[in-house]
């Protein structure tokens, strides 16, 4: 345990960004499944590719990763 003032807020402040990360991914994944099923509806697509754009945004994934993934959901809708 950290016995510095700044030190225990930034433990803090790690701890809520790594649950808000994790619910973040979380919901990226599911939403990146739903998207890659055959099955999958347009609205299903947007939504994934909506949270891929803010999960980049935000840093959660790289930017580069962010736009592979787009382009291989794009790619499954066309085939």
């Amino acid at each position: 345990m950290p016995n510095i003032q700044s030190a225990k807020k930034n433990m803090r402040k790690s701890r809520a960004a790594a649950v808000r990360n994790r619910a973040q991914r979380s919901a990226l994944r599911t939403a990146l499944k739903k998207a890659a099923a055959p099955d999958a509806t347009d609205e299903q697509r947007r939504k994934a590719v909506q949270l891929l754009d803010r999960a980049a945004r935000k840093g959660l994934i790289h930017k580069n990763a962010a736009a592979r993934r787009k382009s291989r959901l794009a790619k499954l809708a066309k085939a």
